[in-house]
């Protein structure tokens, strides 16, 4: 999350500038305004997800479970591996998932490997909050577009 609220103004990054010989004022301007503009769609999106009973992260491995279409179901570890969270974090978010209903977990033949698969009420809930989501990264991006 970018916290800042009101970026430095040209002249002070001019004024680094001069005192950091490599720094490239209009590349740190455009990196400023691009992490201050995602961190506003970041907050849209959590307000978003969590007027549906969801989260960022919670929405991202509905997609990630979803988006597969040669397997309805992923290991644990795939799921780690394509979505940049802690194990920790990933264990407890997977748990709530299947505590609500939108996901379930089954072990397999090596009863080590735990795979998670999207339940009816996930896609349910997934195919309800995508229209939104799309229309809110449009608006996002049309707004950049100004």
């Amino acid at each position: 999350m970018f916290f800042l609220k009101e970026l430095p103004s040209r002249q002070t990054l001019e004024r680094y500038g001069v005192r950091y010989p490599d720094l490239d004022v209009g590349n740190l301007e455009d990196a400023l305004i691009m992490m201050r503009r995602a961190s506003v769609l970041v907050r849209e999106l959590e307000k978003y997800f969590d007027a549906r009973g969801l989260s960022l992260l919670r929405f991202l491995i509905l997609i990630v479970l979803d988006r597969e279409p040669e397997s309805d179901m992923l290991s644990f570890g795939e799921i780690t591996e394509r979505v940049d969270v802690s194990k920790p974090v990933m264990t407890r978010t997977l748990k709530a998932l299947e505590e609500y209903g939108l996901i379930a977990v089954e072990g397999g033949d090596d009863k080590r490997v735990k795979h998670v698969r999207l339940t009816e009420p996930g896609k349910e809930i997934l195919q309800q909050t995508l229209p939104g989501y799309y229309t809110l990264i449009n608006a996002f991006m049309q707004k950049g577009e100004a």
